[in-house]
């Protein structure tokens, strides 16, 4: 049985100033619940807010199993300072390098999937609204008329559709002459988040919300169930004032210190041996989420070949924790003496797999101490059984991250 000690009593190999962070009160208001587990102290509290869309508005853009803002916000405040290099190597839609440019750090972020630094890109340097407008204002959105049996009907009104194959064509033409500026990357990334969704700020009729495009067969079944059409959208409308939104809270002041890629995790030459101060991640878990899949009709949108993109699919924890042993290998070269690693998983098939304790057998023999592994166990929307609250859901209950020092 784990050992349930006090958090002013506990020994830990942690920095004393991050110890008391974490054994304080959090978020919830109240003390933290220290567990020893193999010799790692587990820290459960609530570290950070529950509640949608309090944290910066350039986070809005949906992308599946994603995590919140602050997650990297609370490691890159007690981990670094001013001017430090955060790294992810799993960045998604670029929560954590967008995050580390706001608080004014470098940021380098990776993603297997192309369509990542498309996402993050334009946010870690966003243009001014007005040269938006004045780009969607100019634009020809006038595309040849679908034909009937075209199967994106069923998510589109047909003069919508034709508003995004022109925008599509337009954007595709633009990049293959090199012509592709700030201004269109942005368009692209509003464009591609505003796709399919499930309320008027959509481009489509209602459908699945926008981290998961259904397929044309699903969206057909949905249709059939509301009765509904797809109603008609203005697609420049729709893509100014999700701009407006995006940028009401201001921009990085650091974007230009921000460098993305897209390799594979395991091997990131470009990035210099000794250089990252705090790496904040989240890998895929196991064969959980269908990357390709829930994003096909955004890489269709951008002109990507989904089933060319090797995203890792482990169905066996084995597999799967051998992966990440490839990858802390990789970030041991990279990660400074002294640096950390904030490596975030969640909860597997009910719980069954516990994926802290695969990154903690992958840490064996990689120039990382584990340090602790803190549960962001939020009441009521978070399973925190060891407080006996359990919303018996399934997929992510918690976020459980292994934080770990290079040695």
């Amino acid at each position: 049985m784990p050992s349930v000690i006090s958090a002013s009593s506990a020994p830990s190999p942690l920095d004393s100033s991050l110890h008391e962070t974490l054994g304080s009160v959090g978020h919830g208001g109240r003390a933290s619940l220290i567990e020893r587990r193999d010799g790692v102290d587990f820290y459960f509290n609530e570290y950070w807010t529950a509640r949608q869309r309090q944290a910066h508005a350039l986070h809005e853009v949906s992308y599946r199993a994603c995590f919140k803002p602050q997650l990297p916000a609370f490691f890159i405040e007690r981990l670094t300072k001013p001017g430090a290099l955060v790294y992810d190597p799993f960045m998604g839609r670029g929560t954590t390098p967008i995050q580390a440019a706001l608080m004014g750090r470098a940021a380098i972020g990776n993603d297997i999937n192309p369509l990542s630094v498309l996402l993050a890109r334009p946010r870690l340097a966003p243009p001014a609204i007005e040269a938006v407008a004045g780009r969607l204002a100019h634009l020809s959105w006038q595309a040849e008329p679908p034909d009937e049996d075209d199967e994106l009907l069923v998510f589109f009104h047909p003069q919508t559709l034709r508003e995004i194959k022109a925008l599509r064509a337009y954007l595709i033409a633009r990049e293959a002459a090199g012509r592709l500026d700030a201004v269109d990357d942005w368009i692209r990334m509003v464009a591609m988040g505003r796709l399919t969704g499930h309320s008027p700020g959509f481009l489509s009729a209602y459908s699945m919300p926008p981290n998961q495009a259904v397929s044309v067969i699903s969206q057909r079944r949905i249709n059939a169930q509301r009765g509904q059409i797809p109603p008609r959208r203005i697609t420049a409308d729709l893509i100014l004032r999700k701009s407006k939104a995006l940028l009401k809270d201001g921009v990085p002041a650091t974007g230009a210190n921000g460098r993305l890629l897209s390799r594979s995790a395991d091997h990131t030459p470009e990035i210099e041996t000794g250089s990252v101060d705090l790496v904040v991640t989240s890998p895929p878990f196991l064969d959980v989420v269908d990357y390709a899949g829930d994003n096909w009709l955004r890489s269709w949108f951008a002109g990507l070949d989904t089933h060319a993109i090797p995203i890792a699919h482990h169905r066996k924890a084995g597999d799967w924790s051998r992966f990440i042993g490839a990858v802390f290998a990789e970030l041991g070269r990279i990660v400074r003496p002294g640096g950390h690693v904030a490596f975030e998983v969640g909860e597997v098939r009910g719980g069954r797999v516990a994926l802290e304790t695969l990154v903690l057998d992958a840490l064996v023999g990689a120039p990382f101490k584990p340090l602790a592994v803190v549960v962001n166990a939020q009441t009521f929307t978070k399973t925190a059984n060891c407080w006996g609250v359990s919303n018996n859901a399934k997929g992510t209950n918690s976020n459980r991250i292994v934080l770990a020092r290079r040695v």
